[in-house]
């Protein structure tokens, strides 16, 4: 029984690490086609959102054959409990990458405006915590989850900032209203991102060390 176990547990850690990469990939791809106004890579990307789906329904099912032909215990518990969740937020992930190209088909029908410069730190900062807190599942890696968590408040004030201009463009340039909240919502988008990001590195940490840190502060 140790060694099936053993053997599934490894299969399920490929295949949600492949969704991870599929994830990662969308949002480059999307954060690219914002910032260079790349139409035809924006439609690459809405089209490759149909894998990932696919690919997250295979996992779920997969962790749940595991729950009940094999009925695992601690270490082994954790991690099928924490694939799910994962899993989740990297489907919901691909949503939102899915999203941020359609904003970008849109604003090139719109009356062109230009992005805010704190969209492309904010872009950079969720990417790198997106990596990261795939990184953190791969080497199941609680400090570099940590890491990601603290992380987090900067993206929060770059979308402060983003909002504030926003709201003023809105006021100087009302023939320009629906392009800049368009612009408002990638910004939130990509706040999502990062909060995706957060929740997997609270999963993490779960996974190995079996301690839920939602909901509370970071030092």
């Amino acid at each position: 029984m140790t060694k099936h176990i053993e053997r599934q547990i490894d299969g399920l850690k490929e295949k949600i690490l492949r969704v991870g990469t599929l994830v990662e990939e969308a949002i480059s791809k999307a954060i690219t086609a914002l910032i260079n106004k790349d139409t035809a890579l924006a439609q690459r990307v809405m089209a490759s959102d149909e894998e990932i789906d696919r690919m997250e329904v295979e996992v779920e099912e997969e962790c749940l054959k595991i729950l009940a032909l094999y009925q695992p215990v601690a270490a082994d518990l954790r991690f099928v409990v924490a694939v799910l969740k994962i899993n989740n937020d990297l489907e919901r992930m691909g949503d939102l990458a899915r999203n941020i190209a359609k904003r970008v088909a849109q604003l090139a029908r719109a009356e062109p405006v230009d992005l805010p410069p704190e969209i492309r730190t904010m872009a950079s900062l969720t990417q790198e915590m997106v990596k990261q807190c795939l990184d953190a599942v791969v080497n199941a890696d609680p400090s570099l989850a940590r890491q990601v968590r603290e992380e987090d408040d900067a993206v929060d004030e770059a979308r402060m900032q983003i909002r504030q201009k926003i709201l003023r463009g809105i006021k100087s340039s009302p023939d320009r209203v629906e392009s800049l909240l368009r612009i408002n919502s990638v910004s939130k988008h990509i706040e999502r991102l990062a909060d995706m990001a957060t929740s997997i590195a609270e999963d993490v940490i779960y996974m190995v060390e079996g301690e839920i840190v939602r909901h509370r502060i970071t030092d």
